[in-house]
């Protein structure tokens, strides 16, 4: 019947702080005469109380309000910081606001000395306990609120709509985080179309992990559309990049890998220059394969010094040209523990027969994520870009 009434199999953990030893010992009776189960610690002073709350885990603290080091609403205040458990505070008959502002200041009950029969104790120890509980879940809810939100802006950072008006080049993208309820890591990309036609992506990825990654990854990005509907290209465009990485980034350690993409729909020609990042994969009727790029260094390995030439490639009528981040292929495999890799990733595409950009993209991010079975966790983000002719031959 007990444990039926206490809603529960096991003690509860209970931290008698209290200084007089008249008035413990009314309380050991009261809690003896509930049927409660319970193991019972006693402590004379705040201090105690702080180092046995960071001792053990405790269910509920039982607090006089007046101890040798705090006294009234300052007791409950100065075991807050180390109590992650229930607070019930014991006042005196002469204190009738007391318990009210022990109430504000955090504790979850008050029960009033010679007042309390062992059924009242009973119900406020249980309560207590159901209060703090329901009190931490709303926390957890409140902060996973906050995360979806932070994430959310983060993403619209890192992820705008593409600046596209051609009917010859269509843009696909996903973006998926490396852990579960994570924050957006510093994968970043983007794709506008400037005046001249031609359209211009960036795909890229600031080292590590979190919001100081996502933040940069974020500046980065924009300042990447700026630069580009502003008129830098190429080269020049890097180095003002790597510029805006040095000034903003949190840590002297970070980098950042990136490829910028030109696409002429008219001409149907591919530049492309790498900055420490993958080659991108271009897709045809004949099959997918890496494109052969030449490379730079990251931006921010060695500021100032960086050379990043060009490669340029005439394209087929039709076609689509895939760049990704190294969360993509640094996946597991198989159970031997091996890494998917480009080549695992070049298999994965040919077998994916869907015309659909974005659903051959979900197909082949699902393929790699069933491989790596949440082995690997850094996040990684894809950008398709196709482009055809009507004239030509469906891949």
């Amino acid at each position: 019947m007990t444990e039926h009434v206490a809603g529960r199999t096991r003690p509860f953990r209970l931290l008698l702080v209290e200084d007089d030893d008249g008035d413990a010992l009314l309380v050991e009776e009261l809690l003896y005469d509930t049927g409660l189960p319970y193991d019972l610690t006693r402590c004379r002073t705040a201090a105690e109380a702080r180092q046995a709350l960071r001792t053990g885990p405790v269910d509920c603290v039982l607090l006089d309000l007046h101890l040798p080091d705090a006294s009234g609403v300052d007791t409950v205040q100065a075991i807050q910081p180390d109590a992650d458990a229930a607070v019930i505070v014991l006042t005196g008959l002469d204190e009738p606001r007391a318990g009210v502002d022990a109430l504000a200041a955090g504790a979850q009950d008050y029960l009033v000395k010679g007042q309390v029969q062992p059924d009242l104790m009973q119900r406020a120890v249980r309560y207590a306990v159901q209060r703090k509980q329901a009190e931490r879940a709303n926390a957890a809810l409140q902060i996973g609120r906050l995360r979806a939100e932070e994430n959310a802006r983060l993403e619209r950072g890192l992820l705008p709509e593409p600046l596209l008006s051609s009917t010859v080049v269509t843009a696909s993208s996903r973006y998926y985080p490396g852990r579960a309820q994570a924050l957006l890591g510093g994968d970043f990309l983007d794709v506008v179309q400037t005046d001249d036609g031609q359209v211009h992506a960036v795909i890229g990825d600031v080292s590590g992990h979190g919001p100081d990654a996502a933040a940069l990854g974020v500046c980065l990005r924009i300042a990447w559309r700026a630069l580009t509907l502003g008129g830098h290209r190429d080269q020049e465009l890097l180095g003002l990049l790597e510029q805006v990485h040095i000034a903003e980034r949190a840590d002297s350690d970070l980098f950042t890998t990136c490829t910028l993409i030109t696409l002429d729909p008219d001409s149907l020609v591919l530049t492309l220059h790498l900055a420490g990042h993958h080659e991108p994969l271009l897709v045809t009727a004949k099959g997918t394969q890496e494109v052969d790029t030449a490379h730079g260094i990251a931006l921010g390995i060695a500021p100032g010094l960086g050379r990043w030439p060009a490669t340029t490639l005439a394209l087929p009528a039709r076609g689509a040209l895939i760049a990704y981040t190294d969360g993509l292929v640094e996946g597991f495999a198989d159970s031997t523990g091996a890494r998917l890799g480009v080549e695992g990733l070049l298999r994965i595409i040919d077998t994916i027969p869907s015309p659909d950009p974005g659903t051959h993209l979900d197909e082949l991010i699902a393929r790699t994520r069933t491989l790596n079975a949440d082995r690997h966790t850094d996040d990684l983000a894809v950008l398709r870009l196709d482009w055809t002719d009507t004239s030509a031959p469906a891949l």
